[in-house]
Protein backbone atom coordinates (compact mmCIF):
# COMPACT_ATOMS: atom_id res chain seq x y z
CA UNK A 1 0.00 0.00 0.00
CA UNK A 2 1.24 2.83 -0.84
CA UNK A 3 0.84 6.64 1.76
CA UNK A 4 0.67 9.50 -0.88
CA UNK A 5 2.33 10.11 -3.78
CA UNK A 6 5.73 9.02 -4.70
CA UNK A 7 8.35 11.78 -4.08
CA UNK A 8 11.39 11.94 -6.05
CA UNK A 9 14.33 14.55 -5.28
CA UNK A 10 17.94 13.26 -6.42
CA UNK A 11 20.54 16.09 -5.69
CA UNK A 12 24.29 15.87 -6.77
CA UNK A 13 25.39 17.88 -3.48
CA UNK A 14 24.39 15.62 -1.81
CA UNK A 15 21.34 17.48 0.38
CA UNK A 16 18.28 15.75 0.97
CA UNK A 17 15.59 14.10 3.65
CA UNK A 18 15.90 12.35 6.87
CA UNK A 19 15.26 10.88 10.08
CA UNK A 20 12.31 9.14 9.94
CA UNK A 21 10.54 5.82 11.10
CA UNK A 22 11.06 2.06 11.07
CA UNK A 23 9.73 -0.72 12.16
CA UNK A 24 9.43 -3.89 13.13
CA UNK A 25 10.15 -7.16 11.91
CA UNK A 26 8.46 -10.63 10.86
CA UNK A 27 10.40 -13.97 11.08
CA UNK A 28 10.60 -16.23 8.03
CA UNK A 29 12.72 -15.53 5.19
CA UNK A 30 9.93 -15.97 2.67
CA UNK A 31 8.02 -12.89 4.66
CA UNK A 32 8.14 -9.09 4.07
CA UNK A 33 8.46 -6.58 6.61
CA UNK A 34 5.61 -4.10 8.02
CA UNK A 35 6.82 -0.41 8.80
CA UNK A 36 6.02 2.84 9.67
CA UNK A 37 6.69 4.56 5.87
CA UNK A 38 8.26 7.35 4.59
CA UNK A 39 5.90 9.16 3.19
CA UNK A 40 5.29 8.31 -0.42
CA UNK A 41 7.13 4.48 0.80
CA UNK A 42 5.34 1.04 0.50
CA UNK A 43 4.21 0.27 4.52
CA UNK A 44 5.40 -3.66 3.66
CA UNK A 45 9.21 -3.94 2.23
CA UNK A 46 10.60 -6.89 0.24
CA UNK A 47 13.45 -9.34 1.90
CA UNK A 48 14.40 -10.25 5.30
CA UNK A 49 15.48 -6.76 6.45
CA UNK A 50 19.24 -7.23 8.56
CA UNK A 51 19.02 -10.90 7.43
CA UNK A 52 19.24 -10.18 3.72
CA UNK A 53 22.95 -9.94 3.80
CA UNK A 54 25.77 -10.10 5.82
CA UNK A 55 27.31 -6.46 5.68
CA UNK A 56 29.51 -3.78 6.91
CA UNK A 57 27.72 -0.41 7.02
CA UNK A 58 28.64 3.27 7.10
CA UNK A 59 27.42 6.62 6.71
CA UNK A 60 27.60 10.70 7.45
CA UNK A 61 25.84 10.60 10.66
CA UNK A 62 26.82 12.91 13.35
CA UNK A 63 28.46 10.38 15.70
CA UNK A 64 30.29 8.42 12.70
CA UNK A 65 28.82 5.47 12.98
CA UNK A 66 30.26 1.66 11.57
CA UNK A 67 28.22 -1.50 12.01
CA UNK A 68 28.50 -5.16 10.77
CA UNK A 69 25.62 -7.57 10.51
CA UNK A 70 25.58 -10.92 10.24
CA UNK A 71 22.46 -13.02 10.52
CA UNK A 72 20.43 -9.97 10.40
CA UNK A 73 22.01 -8.98 13.95
CA UNK A 74 24.05 -6.04 14.51
CA UNK A 75 27.71 -8.19 15.60
CA UNK A 76 30.09 -5.21 15.82
CA UNK A 77 29.38 -0.89 15.84
CA UNK A 78 31.53 1.99 16.38
CA UNK A 79 30.64 5.21 17.59
CA UNK A 80 32.71 8.65 17.69
CA UNK A 81 30.14 11.30 18.69
CA UNK A 82 33.14 13.30 19.53
CA UNK A 83 35.35 12.86 16.09
CA UNK A 84 34.57 15.87 13.41
CA UNK A 85 33.39 15.09 9.93
CA UNK A 86 31.10 12.36 8.48
CA UNK A 87 32.04 8.99 7.00
CA UNK A 88 32.22 9.20 3.50
CA UNK A 89 34.25 5.70 2.44
CA UNK A 90 34.72 2.50 4.41
CA UNK A 91 36.33 -0.97 3.83
CA UNK A 92 36.60 -3.78 6.08
CA UNK A 93 40.32 -5.63 5.57
CA UNK A 94 40.56 -9.53 5.37
CA UNK A 95 42.31 -8.93 9.13
CA UNK A 96 39.33 -7.27 10.37
CA UNK A 97 40.65 -3.66 10.99
CA UNK A 98 38.12 -0.97 9.26
CA UNK A 99 39.63 1.91 7.05
CA UNK A 100 37.55 4.79 6.60
CA UNK A 101 37.42 8.60 5.50
CA UNK A 102 35.42 10.60 7.44
CA UNK A 103 35.88 14.19 5.90
CA UNK A 104 38.43 15.84 8.00
CA UNK A 105 41.00 12.83 7.95
CA UNK A 106 41.51 8.96 7.54
CA UNK A 107 41.41 6.71 10.40
CA UNK A 108 42.25 2.29 10.29
CA UNK A 109 40.78 0.82 13.55
CA UNK A 110 40.96 -2.53 14.62
CA UNK A 111 38.39 -4.69 16.05
CA UNK A 112 38.73 -3.43 19.63
CA UNK A 113 38.32 -0.27 18.59
CA UNK A 114 41.86 1.29 18.42
CA UNK A 115 43.27 3.03 16.07
CA UNK A 116 46.58 1.42 13.76
CA UNK A 117 46.45 4.68 11.87
CA UNK A 118 45.61 7.96 11.59
CA UNK A 119 45.90 11.50 9.09
CA UNK A 120 44.81 14.61 9.67
CA UNK A 121 44.91 16.63 6.43
CA UNK A 122 45.20 20.29 6.75
CA UNK A 123 42.62 22.98 7.64
CA UNK A 124 40.59 23.54 4.67
CA UNK A 125 41.49 20.33 3.02
CA UNK A 126 38.96 17.33 2.87
CA UNK A 127 39.29 13.48 2.13
CA UNK A 128 36.19 11.73 1.43
CA UNK A 129 37.39 8.45 -0.06
CA UNK A 130 39.86 5.65 0.81
CA UNK A 131 41.52 2.49 -1.03
CA UNK A 132 43.40 0.02 0.83
CA UNK A 133 47.17 -1.33 -1.19
CA UNK A 134 47.95 -4.57 0.51
CA UNK A 135 47.93 -4.50 3.99
CA UNK A 136 50.72 -1.51 4.19
CA UNK A 137 49.42 1.40 2.18
CA UNK A 138 46.75 3.40 1.24
CA UNK A 139 45.27 5.44 -1.84
CA UNK A 140 43.25 8.46 -1.42
CA UNK A 141 42.29 11.75 -2.88
CA UNK A 142 43.11 15.17 -0.65
CA UNK A 143 40.00 17.72 -2.15
CA UNK A 144 41.80 20.73 -1.41
CA UNK A 145 42.37 24.18 -3.38
CA UNK A 146 44.28 25.35 -5.28
CA UNK A 147 44.83 21.71 -6.48
CA UNK A 148 43.34 18.57 -5.50
CA UNK A 149 46.08 15.50 -5.11
CA UNK A 150 45.93 11.44 -5.15
CA UNK A 151 48.12 10.13 -2.66
CA UNK A 152 49.88 6.68 -1.76
CA UNK A 153 51.09 6.08 1.44
CA UNK A 154 52.71 3.77 2.96
CA UNK A 155 51.09 3.80 6.78
CA UNK A 156 53.64 1.61 8.41
CA UNK A 157 56.94 4.19 7.59
CA UNK A 158 54.51 7.00 6.99
CA UNK A 159 56.45 7.87 3.34
CA UNK A 160 54.38 8.90 0.60
CA UNK A 161 55.11 6.71 -2.57
CA UNK A 162 52.92 8.41 -4.99
CA UNK A 163 51.49 11.59 -5.85
CA UNK A 164 49.75 12.91 -8.29
CA UNK A 165 47.77 16.31 -9.28
CA UNK A 166 44.10 16.12 -10.07
CA UNK A 167 42.25 18.74 -11.75
CA UNK A 168 39.07 20.35 -10.70
CA UNK A 169 36.57 22.90 -11.81
CA UNK A 170 35.66 24.75 -8.38
CA UNK A 171 39.09 25.16 -6.28
CA UNK A 172 37.35 26.74 -3.96
CA UNK A 173 34.45 24.90 -3.32
CA UNK A 174 36.57 21.84 -1.87
CA UNK A 175 33.73 19.63 -0.41
CA UNK A 176 32.65 18.95 -4.06
CA UNK A 177 35.16 18.32 -5.49
CA UNK A 178 35.17 14.34 -5.16
CA UNK A 179 33.99 11.85 -3.37
CA UNK A 180 35.13 8.25 -4.54
CA UNK A 181 38.03 6.18 -6.38
CA UNK A 182 38.30 2.36 -6.88
CA UNK A 183 40.98 0.70 -8.45
CA UNK A 184 40.11 -2.00 -11.65
CA UNK A 185 41.82 -5.41 -11.31
CA UNK A 186 44.01 -3.92 -14.05
CA UNK A 187 45.82 -1.32 -11.37
CA UNK A 188 44.34 1.94 -12.65
CA UNK A 189 41.90 4.06 -11.25
CA UNK A 190 38.65 5.11 -12.06
CA UNK A 191 37.50 8.99 -10.03
CA UNK A 192 33.82 10.28 -10.08
CA UNK A 193 34.30 14.00 -10.32
CA UNK A 194 31.43 15.88 -8.54
CA UNK A 195 32.50 18.79 -9.52
CA UNK A 196 33.06 18.21 -13.05
CA UNK A 197 30.17 16.00 -13.73
CA UNK A 198 32.11 13.17 -15.35
CA UNK A 199 34.10 9.58 -14.65
CA UNK A 200 38.01 9.53 -15.44
CA UNK A 201 40.15 6.15 -15.53
CA UNK A 202 43.75 7.30 -14.89
CA UNK A 203 46.96 4.75 -15.02
CA UNK A 204 49.48 4.92 -12.20
CA UNK A 205 51.53 8.15 -14.11
CA UNK A 206 48.64 9.87 -14.14
CA UNK A 207 47.75 9.82 -17.76
CA UNK A 208 43.82 9.77 -18.89
CA UNK A 209 42.53 6.67 -20.36
CA UNK A 210 39.14 6.80 -20.57
CA UNK A 211 36.29 9.03 -19.63
CA UNK A 212 32.18 9.49 -19.49
CA UNK A 213 30.26 12.11 -18.65
CA UNK A 214 27.97 11.46 -15.61
CA UNK A 215 26.44 14.90 -14.05
CA UNK A 216 27.07 15.17 -10.27
CA UNK A 217 29.10 11.78 -10.32
CA UNK A 218 29.41 10.22 -7.37
CA UNK A 219 30.85 6.81 -7.31
CA UNK A 220 32.23 4.83 -10.48
CA UNK A 221 32.55 0.89 -9.78
CA UNK A 222 34.54 -1.99 -11.71
CA UNK A 223 32.70 -4.64 -12.83
CA UNK A 224 33.84 -8.49 -13.05
CA UNK A 225 33.26 -7.87 -16.57
CA UNK A 226 35.17 -4.65 -17.57
CA UNK A 227 31.92 -2.40 -17.45
CA UNK A 228 31.70 0.54 -14.87
CA UNK A 229 28.95 0.94 -12.33
CA UNK A 230 28.04 4.77 -12.50
CA UNK A 231 25.94 6.44 -9.66
CA UNK A 232 25.24 10.30 -10.53
CA UNK A 233 22.64 12.84 -10.75
CA UNK A 234 20.48 10.81 -13.49
CA UNK A 235 20.66 6.89 -11.66
CA UNK A 236 22.66 4.14 -11.93
CA UNK A 237 24.40 3.15 -15.35
CA UNK A 238 26.42 0.19 -16.27
CA UNK A 239 28.60 1.48 -19.10
CA UNK A 240 31.04 -0.19 -21.12
CA UNK A 241 34.54 1.26 -22.21
CA UNK A 242 32.74 1.99 -25.78
CA UNK A 243 30.45 4.22 -23.91
CA UNK A 244 27.30 2.40 -24.39
CA UNK A 245 24.90 2.19 -21.57
CA UNK A 246 23.59 -1.41 -21.30
CA UNK A 247 21.85 -1.14 -18.22
CA UNK A 248 20.30 1.68 -16.53
CA UNK A 249 17.95 2.12 -13.20
CA UNK A 250 16.56 5.56 -12.36
CA UNK A 251 14.24 6.20 -9.20
CA UNK A 252 11.18 6.39 -11.42
CA UNK A 253 11.60 2.70 -11.77
CA UNK A 254 11.14 1.79 -8.32
CA UNK A 255 8.06 4.25 -7.57
CA UNK A 256 7.03 2.61 -4.12
CA UNK A 257 9.90 4.75 -2.70
CA UNK A 258 11.15 7.83 -2.27
CA UNK A 259 15.02 8.76 -2.99
CA UNK A 260 16.60 11.71 -2.10
CA UNK A 261 20.32 11.37 -2.82
CA UNK A 262 22.07 8.20 -4.57
CA UNK A 263 25.30 7.98 -3.91
CA UNK A 264 26.25 4.42 -4.49
CA UNK A 265 25.70 0.96 -6.02
CA UNK A 266 27.02 -2.42 -5.69
CA UNK A 267 26.70 -5.31 -8.02
CA UNK A 268 26.09 -8.83 -6.46
CA UNK A 269 27.13 -12.24 -7.77
CA UNK A 270 23.80 -12.93 -8.44
CA UNK A 271 23.64 -9.63 -11.39
CA UNK A 272 21.24 -8.11 -8.32
CA UNK A 273 21.89 -4.23 -7.57
CA UNK A 274 22.47 -2.69 -4.43
CA UNK A 275 21.58 1.16 -4.56
CA UNK A 276 22.19 2.94 -1.25
CA UNK A 277 19.86 6.55 -0.50
CA UNK A 278 21.28 9.20 1.56
CA UNK A 279 19.35 10.87 3.43
CA UNK A 280 20.38 14.38 5.49
CA UNK A 281 20.87 14.53 9.28
CA UNK A 282 22.26 17.75 8.90
CA UNK A 283 20.03 20.16 8.59
CA UNK A 284 16.81 20.91 11.30
CA UNK A 285 14.56 20.44 8.21
CA UNK A 286 16.26 17.36 7.63
CA UNK A 287 16.07 15.91 10.99
CA UNK A 288 12.37 16.49 11.51
CA UNK A 289 11.76 14.69 8.06
CA UNK A 290 10.71 10.70 7.34
CA UNK A 291 13.74 8.77 6.64
CA UNK A 292 13.23 7.16 3.52
CA UNK A 293 14.99 3.49 2.94
CA UNK A 294 18.61 3.24 3.07
CA UNK A 295 18.94 0.97 0.40
CA UNK A 296 17.42 -1.86 -2.24
CA UNK A 297 18.44 -4.17 -4.26
CA UNK A 298 17.16 -4.84 -7.51
CA UNK A 299 17.35 -7.83 -10.04
CA UNK A 300 18.47 -7.07 -13.60
CA UNK A 301 15.15 -6.68 -14.36
CA UNK A 302 14.53 -4.05 -11.88
CA UNK A 303 12.07 -5.50 -9.23
CA UNK A 304 12.70 -4.55 -5.60
CA UNK A 305 13.69 -7.85 -4.03
CA UNK A 306 14.99 -6.02 -0.90
CA UNK A 307 14.68 -2.61 1.12
CA UNK A 308 16.49 -1.68 3.61
CA UNK A 309 15.12 1.07 6.57
CA UNK A 310 16.72 0.90 9.79
CA UNK A 311 15.91 3.61 12.02
CA UNK A 312 15.75 2.48 15.27
CA UNK A 313 12.52 4.45 16.00
CA UNK A 314 10.34 1.40 16.40
CA UNK A 315 9.53 -0.28 19.65
CA UNK A 316 10.98 -3.40 18.53
CA UNK A 317 13.51 -1.98 15.56
CA UNK A 318 16.67 -4.31 15.58
CA UNK A 319 19.00 -1.00 14.86
CA UNK A 320 19.24 2.49 14.17
CA UNK A 321 21.80 2.29 10.96
CA UNK A 322 21.57 5.98 10.58
CA UNK A 323 22.16 7.70 6.85
CA UNK A 324 23.58 5.13 4.23
CA UNK A 325 27.10 5.90 2.46
CA UNK A 326 29.20 2.54 2.31
CA UNK A 327 27.88 -0.99 2.32
CA UNK A 328 30.49 -3.65 1.56
CA UNK A 329 28.94 -7.41 1.65
CA UNK A 330 30.28 -10.34 3.36
CA UNK A 331 28.40 -13.12 1.77
CA UNK A 332 29.73 -12.45 -1.83
CA UNK A 333 32.79 -14.61 -1.49
CA UNK A 334 34.81 -11.31 -2.92
CA UNK A 335 38.60 -11.02 -2.90
CA UNK A 336 39.83 -9.18 0.40
CA UNK A 337 39.70 -5.67 -0.49
CA UNK A 338 43.48 -5.09 -0.03
CA UNK A 339 43.86 -7.40 -2.73
CA UNK A 340 44.48 -4.93 -5.56
CA UNK A 341 47.13 -2.72 -6.92
CA UNK A 342 47.71 0.54 -8.64
CA UNK A 343 50.17 0.41 -11.14
CA UNK A 344 53.14 -1.69 -9.84
CA UNK A 345 52.24 -0.75 -6.12
CA UNK A 346 50.75 -3.22 -4.24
Amino acid sequence: MLKGMVAVLVCALGWGLANGQSGTVAGGAAQTRTVSAAAGELDVLPGKGLAQHDFVYAGESHDRRIFIVRSGKVVWSYDDPAGKGEISDMVMLSNGNILFAHQFGLTEIAPDKSVVWNYVPPAGHEVHTAVPIGNDRVLYVENADPNAVLRVVNIRTGAVEKELPLPVKHPVQVHLQFRHVRLTPQGTLLVAYLDLGKVVEYDSDGHELWSFPAPGAWSANPLANGNVLITDRLGVREVTRRGDSVWSWMPADAPGYKFSNLQNAWRLKNGDTVINNWANGWTKSGDAAPSPAQAIEVTPDKKVVWALREWGTGPDSPANLGPATSIQFLDQGDAPAEDVHFGDIR
